[in-house]
């Protein structure tokens, strides 16, 4: 795949399933429209608000910069306040109530901070009260009038499938689903129509798990396939033993998993199309890296990779020819390793062994272990071993920072002993990771070790931030340097 191609696939619209109509705006672009929305009246209603006022009093109109500059930031502080809220979400922006008090509340407070900034600036000569107040008051209606204008067309976009939600599924008993009518949906996924998966009717318990089993592995190949994002349970909430296998069956993909009140909860809440979901489901798992933030995380990967190749080639090519010199065999190595969302791939090393193990039996490296070459201990001690998964990175297959992947020998293992191991494939493997930079590197001859390991993985996995990755690959340098378990 090219790097290109990669980043648009980052961008890219959902794809359309066979049992549905072709989607041919994704949900995902939502949010962006709507704010760009609100960003657009705000700053006419500034324009607007200033150059009217001064007209109307009589004053001369000396420029219009100083009303284009409040209306960018009044529009930066009441865009970013109301996506916090979940304002522009897909689902909550296609009910059909306008957010009357939400909006009027946030464009309030922005005004008292624009008022607070102006009288700390001391831009009052340049921007009167007068015009500030038509400003507020023109912004107040247009931001009212732009969302009725924004849901009225996105019911009409649903209902026609030109808008839907293409990367949730939902999967449910029997009388849960048919329970949920089409409005609940549309409040719920922001749809009328989502991927369902029905689990089975059995009675027994063995032939339902055998066959719950079965519908799951459908579901995670569906999820995989489409880039799905977000799972709901419809589950009665007394059935333990159900959830419990569910939880565990999906907690290897890379999706937020979120369980709806069912019936019984339903009825007791008063639960009703205009509720807002993220009050009524409770979230099971939570979602790793959003589309954005995969996107961000793409571009420096790419970037950060491809300059590390440039500057690295000379010590790359000499490494090479090291390599032949010093045992017979290829120069690169390669094994199969599982990345993100359990996907397989090849890892690329410089050999550093006189064996090259790649199957379902590999023994650890050990320190002394006789099968590193002479010039292996000096590359695995260095960790040159590891550049050539540049090239990883540069292919997609794995990302700079993340968790470091296992053989799928022991891959295998682990994720038998340990249930929270699946976790780590819902980011992409790293060349280094919040693990590697402390101390958590080389062999794990217990189960002790590699347990410390995941609880690190999984502590990046939940803190993400594209700082944490600049601070991690600045660690790893002096981690490099003090060749902590590398042998």
């Amino acid at each position: 795949m090219s790097i290109g191609s990669d980043i648009r696939d980052e961008l890219g619209h959902l794809g359309a399933s066979s049992t549905q109509p072709p989607v041919r705006l994704s949900s995902d672009a939502i949010p962006f429209v709507l704010a760009t929305v609100d960003g657009f009246v705000i700053l006419l209603s500034s324009l607007a608000g200033g150059v009217g006022y001064q007209w109307s009093v009589g004053y001369p109109i000396l420029g219009i910069l100083p009303f284009f500059v409040v209306g960018l930031l009044a529009s930066f502080i009441h865009i970013l306040r109301m996506n916090r809220s979940g304002y522009y979400d897909f689902p909550d922006s296609a009910k059909p109530q306008v957010e009357i008090a939400d909006v009027l509340i946030c464009w309030l407070t922005t005004g008292v901070l624009l008022a607070f900034l102006g009288f700390l600036l001391k831009i009052g000569v340049d921007y009167s009260r007068g015009a500030f107040i038509a400003f507020y008051f023109i912004a107040s209606i247009g931001l009212l009038g732009a969302r009725k204008f924004t849901k009225t067309a996105m019911s009409a976009a649903v209902s026609r499938g030109v808008i839907g939600r293409r990367d949730a599924v939902l999967i449910g008993e029997f009388n849960e689903m048919a329970a949920l009518g089409p409005q609940d949906l549309l409040t719920l996924f922001g749809a009328a129509e989502v991927n369902r998966f029905t689990l089975s009717r059995e009675d027994a318990s063995s032939a339902r798990t055998s066959a719950d089993a079965r519908i799951l592995d459908t579901v995670a190949n569906f999820v995989r396939r489409h880039d799905c994002r977000e799972i709901l349970l419809a589950l009665s909430w007394g059935d333990d033993r159900r959830l419990e296998f569910i939880r565990d069956r999906v907690k290897t993909l890379p999706v937020a998993v979120r369980l709806l009140p069912d019936i019984r909860v339903r009825s007791l809440t008063n639960f009703s199309s205009s509720a807002r979901p993220r009050v009524l489901a409770v979230e099971i798992q939570r979602a790793p890296l959003g589309r954005a933030q995969r996107l961000v995380k793409r571009i420096m990967d790419i970037a950060l990779a491809s300059l590390a190749l440039i500057c690295l080639l000379p010590i790359m090519m000499l490494t090479a020819i090291a390599i032949k010199l010093d045992s017979p065999g290829p120069v690169i190595f390669r094994q199969n390793r599982k990345g993100f969302n359990g996907k397989e791939f090849v890892i690329f090393k410089f050999r550093t062994m006189a064996v090259q193990e790649n199957g379902p039996a590999i023994v650890q490296a050990t320190r002394d272990d006789a099968r590193v070459t002479a010039i292996g201990r000096l590359l695995r001690s260095s960790s040159i071993d590891e550049l050539p998964q540049l090239l990883n990175v540069l292919n997609g297959d794995m990302s700079l920072v993340g968790p470091r992947p296992h053989a799928l020998a022991h891959d295998n293992y682990f994720e038998s002993v340990l249930s929270d191991y699946a976790f780590r494939h819902q980011v992409k493997p790293g060349i280094t990771g919040w693990a590697q930079c402390n101390g958590a590197r080389g062999a794990t001859p217990s189960i002790e070790h590699i347990a410390e390991r995941v609880k690190l993985d999984l502590w990046y996995i939940n803190n993400w931030s594209l700082w944490l990755d600049i601070h991690i690959l600045i660690k790893t340098c002096f981690e490099v340097l003090r060749k902590r378990n590398a042998y």
